[in-house]
């Protein structure tokens, strides 16, 4: 997918044969969630909350950060008493309809986090290594079948301007001394690839170039993970209650209290892990906006379409556009696509209606078969969209409230499969009082810019979305909207 050809629209979706072929690919496609669409391996809901609990340590939210850190307290110490509420099913949001690249950056990628932390990467980079390490570990000791592969991930350049981009990428890997973190001897980490050598791993006539980062991303079934997730805390005792929103915080001398419709919870300690939706501390609301990403699932590949494609090697891809799109194989041979799209509602609103977006779909349905056509004829099973929370620094911030017995972790940004790990060990060092190489991190330290109010904060979100996608179209040039944000350290993205 590139920036000049999806500038927009894109031209490409408005060829009649693409907007032919991509209305035929989504015809009857079922619009829910590929992943969740699994009643042999959906579990059944625990029960509710009625009445009081109280507990050491009481975890809101059953996506992955509250669910790595009910584990990870339990696994800490055993005889802590932990309970997890969750608003609806574990798993039912972002955890359980992402893309499945569950990657070792804490930064949201190399770029990012290179310009926001210069001084610490090296460090942060051998965290997010360990971190993704620890994920694999996990899975492996508690038996979660979630189709973990440690494939990779290439980057693509689909412009000229991207395949200079991807080249400096790749020297500064090696001059950080990165290129071979966790690699065999004689292995590269981070490869870069010419179009010769890109289009031999996964063939599009869009690919220009790619970097093959070989070690930091795995790929998975992210609602299987979510699912092994839950059944880990039970079986190590956690007290798991869904269908349990959590509408109210308040402390007094000993506790916290938490509030739910049938009952309340009181706890020495509490782990905030609700990400998109509205904090429980008003304090950092204004850090987080949610936004609406959308993807695409195919029915499963003929062999020769499967030969068509070669990507023997089954890595993770995305494009290296400012709009971007995420692409990966399933293990029965189907095809997720994702991206592009980055939707705000004003008010910050979240609402089911905003899950189905045809034209979005659509558009995606174009860019496909432009970037693969050899694959004109698969079609669609399922087309999904669902909202995530980002931050103006794209990546997670963490922080304290009532005295330090509550603590917070938000602003992920679409890289939450893997460092809401990292981000569940940072909030129980900091309900503990403990000094820890992670809490000394600066990164850990300090916040986001946040972002402004209404109406300033739709009209900033508008024109930034504007002015990246005429980056996009104008080789990567960034107007002085753009640049004014890159000063102040602002961004949007998803």
């Amino acid at each position: 997918m590139t920036t000049a050809r999806h500038g927009g629209d894109g031209p490409g979706t408005d060829r009649p044969a693409v907007r032919c072929a991509a209305a035929h690919a989504l015809a009857g496609t079922r619009p829910v969630p590929y992943w969740l669409d699994d009643p042999e391996h959906r579990p059944e809901a625990l029960p509710a909350l009625t009445g009081d609990e109280e507990c050491d340590l009481l975890v809101v939210g059953g996506g992955y950060s509250g669910l790595w850190t009910a584990l990870i307290a339990k696994e800490r110490d055993p005889r802590r008493d932990v309970v997890l509420v969750e608003a609806k099913e574990v798993g039912w949001a972002a955890s359980g309809r992402n893309g499945g690249f569950c990657d070792s950056s804490l930064t949201h990628g190399f770029a990012n986090g290179l310009a926001r932390w210069p001084g610490e990467f090296t460090t942060l980079e051998r965290l997010g290594q360990r971190n993704l390490d620890a994920i694999e570990h996990a899975v492996q000791r508690y038996g979660i079948d979630c189709d973990f592969e440690r494939t990779g991930e290439i980057g693509v350049a689909t412009q000229p301007h991207q395949v200079a981009e991807l080249r400096e990428a790749a020297e500064q890997a090696k001059r950080l001394g990165l290129d071979a973190d966790g690699c065999d001897a004689g292995e590269e980490n981070v490869t870069f690839l010419d179009r010769d050598a890109v289009r031999a791993e996964v063939d599009s006539p869009s690919f220009l170039a790619g970097l093959w980062f070989r070690r930091g991303v795995a790929l998975l079934n992210p609602a299987k993970l979510a699912w092994g997730l839950k059944r880990a805390c039970v079986e190590a005792g956690v007290r798991v209650y869904e269908n349990t929103p959590a509408r109210q915080l308040a402390s007094d001398d000993a506790t916290v209290g938490v509030r739910t419709p049938y009952g309340r919870v009181r706890a020495r300690h509490v782990a905030l892990g609700t990400n998109a939706f509205p904090s429980l501390l008003r304090r950092v609301r204004p850090y987080i906006v949610p936004v609406y990403d959308y993807a695409l699932m195919t029915e499963p590949m003929s062999a020769e379409q499967r030969a068509s494609l070669g990507w023997r090697n089954r890595q993770g891809l995305a494009d290296s556009a400012n709009h971007f799109h995420y692409f990966r194989l399933t293990g029965d041979d189907r095809i997720l696509w994702g991206g592009y799209d980055v939707l705000y509602h004003y008010g910050s609103k979240i609402a089911a209606e905003y899950d189905q977006r045809p034209e979005t779909f659509h558009k995606l349905a174009g860019h496909f078969f432009d970037t693969f056509p050899q694959l004109a004829g698969l079609r669609f099973s399922h087309a999904w969209g669902g909202v995530i929370d980002t931050c103006s620094r794209f990546s997670p911030f963490f922080g304290t409230a009532h005295g330090g017995r509550v603590s917070y972790a938000a602003g992920y940004t679409g890289l939450g499969v893997g460092a809401t790990r990292f981000g569940a060990e940072v909030m129980l060092d900091l309900l503990s009082g403990e000094q820890t190489e992670r809490t000394q991190l600066e990164f850990v330290r300090s916040k986001p810019v946040p972002f402004p109010p209404e109406p300033l904060r739709w009209a900033g979100i508008a024109l930034t979305q504007w002015s990246l996608a005429r980056a996009d179209a104008r080789g990567g040039r960034r107007n002085l909207w753009l640049r004014t944000l890159d000063s102040m350290g602002m961004g949007f993205d998803s």
